[in-house]
């Protein structure tokens, strides 16, 4: 007898998206729209790390 194996699918596999990231008020993809200012504060920005 042949069994019906099913794979398990995860949620959103397959998916592409975008990084959305909150910078200053702002919901951004990109930066190409912000000005010298905005831009050095984005790099001025601290990183945290993840556990």
């Amino acid at each position: 007898m042949e069994k019906d194996v099913k794979k398990a699918k995860t949620v959103g596999e397959g998916v592409g998206f975008d990084r959305i990231r909150r910078i200053t008020g702002y919901l951004v993809g990109t930066l190409d729209r912000f000005n010298n200012a905005k831009k050095a504060e984005v790099n001025d920005r601290v990183t945290h790390g993840t556990n």
